[in-house]
């Protein structure tokens, strides 16, 4: 197999045994969006390029840089944080913080994820950037490497300013950023969280419940975010998981919470309804093999590190191609694990499913003798 992209198509047709009636839906609300995060597939949009205020779902940015420093290792979770005068004024939902109060890092994230506290939102990116202002530019620097070309930040809680513009994301690039916030470590944990007492140890004063109300009256839902201002309208953005498949569904600009909730609710049950996901390989299923002229051993199966699942409609027969690329120029030692390319299961242009590839077995470098042994081999037997 040659060290450049490798391209393999295995056509196949797939029949779906589980029979489904389509069923339409028409988003409500200024804007939605629907997508499988795993495929990236999506299954409903509504005015979704379109920049809208979005209040607190900032706070997902926010969230982000925030554990994406811990699991760099340049914060934990156990520091102690320091409120400063500015962080205790924030108005609208915070946790009451004193000027000079300190707190774990770690209860003030859920301060945010949960309460979706102001004061300590600011607090925090004080802490990690020595001011709200040179935090909010890590964010709009994070939103342009997630490639969240709609969304334009001024302040990281989402609150009105007393002038200039709010703070704005598209549907599609609130769903996007949602879908970076899966792969990032402990996030799923604070926002997946229904209740929680601040100050535990002292006073328990506040106790704070999640506004995503979804996480207990919906089967299926594990996160992330809602908010509120009057421009805004009340907005969500909620993941849930069912049977393997998970969806993200998005819904900004509504007039009630129980709109809110309705259109999340509507958005989700489309998904599931309409979709499901299967196991097209299982975990260690060799898929092609790698040549590795200068490693031992020589050759090695490609394997799926993970099973494979792809995101089909219900009850449709579907002709798909499977595309497999491995890197180029891939030199020993190759660690078994270690990520040497991609599978990607396509319908037409639409993605249905993708996974990593790595090797079955560590392929180590040969040495010296080895290799010369090697090459001599393979020169007597061009030669006769």
């Amino acid at each position: 197999m040659p060290k450049a992209w490798i391209m393999r198509f295995v056509t196949a047709l797939l029949l779906l045994i589980l029979a489904g009636q389509a069923w339409a839906l028409e988003p409500t609300g200024r804007a939605a969006y629907l997508m499988d995060p795993y495929s990236g597939r999506v299954f409903l949009e509504k005015e979704s390029a379109e920049p809208l205020p979005v209040a607190s779902i900032s706070k997902l940015m926010t969230l982000v840089l925030i554990l994406e420093a811990v699991d760099r290792g340049e914060v934990s979770l156990e520091d102690v944080v320091t409120a400063s005068p500015y962080a205790a004024s924030k108005r609208g939902s915070r946790i009451w913080l004193e000027a000079g109060e300190q707190l774990p890092l770690g209860e003030l994230v859920y301060a945010i994820a949960v309460g979706s506290a102001n004061d300590a939102a600011v607090a925090v990116a004080e802490y990690l950037s020595g001011s709200e202002e040179s935090f909010v530019e890590l964010m709009n620097q994070r939103a342009q490497e997630l490639g969240l070309t709609a969304t334009r930040f001024v302040n990281c809680t989402g609150l009105p300013e007393e002038s200039g513009p709010p703070n704005v994301m598209s549907a599609q690039d609130a769903a996007l950023l949602a879908r970076h916030a899966l792969t990032v470590p402990r996030v799923m944990d604070y926002v997946s969280t229904y209740e929680y007492t601040m100050r535990a140890d002292t006073t328990k004063i506040p106790v704070l419940w999640n506004a995503n109300k979804l996480l207990r009256r919906y089967y299926g839902v594990d996160g992330m975010k809602t908010g509120f201002t009057t421009e805004a309208g009340y907005c969500m953005v909620a993941t849930a998981q069912r049977d393997n498949l998970r969806l993200i569904a998005v819904t900004l600009g509504h007039k009630t919470e129980g709109e809110r909730e309705s259109a999340a609710r509507a958005l989700l049950d489309y998904g599931f309804r309409n979709y499901q996901s299967l196991q097209l390989y299982a975990q260690g299923t060799a898929v092609s093999t790698l040549d590795c002229p200068t490693g031992s051993p020589r050759q090695v199966d490609v394997v799926l590190p993970a099973p494979l699942y792809i995101t089909v409609e219900r009850g449709k027969e579907v002709d798909f191609v499977t595309v497999i690329r491995v890197e180029q120029d891939l030199k020993p030692p190759i660690r078994q694990g270690q990520t040497i390319g991609t599978m990607t299961v396509l319908y037409q242009d639409e993605v249905l499913g993708t996974s990593p590839l790595t090797v079955a077995v560590d392929v180590s470098k040969l040495a010296f003798p080895a290799l010369v042994l090697r090459l001599a081999q393979a020169l007597a037997q061009a030669v006769f």
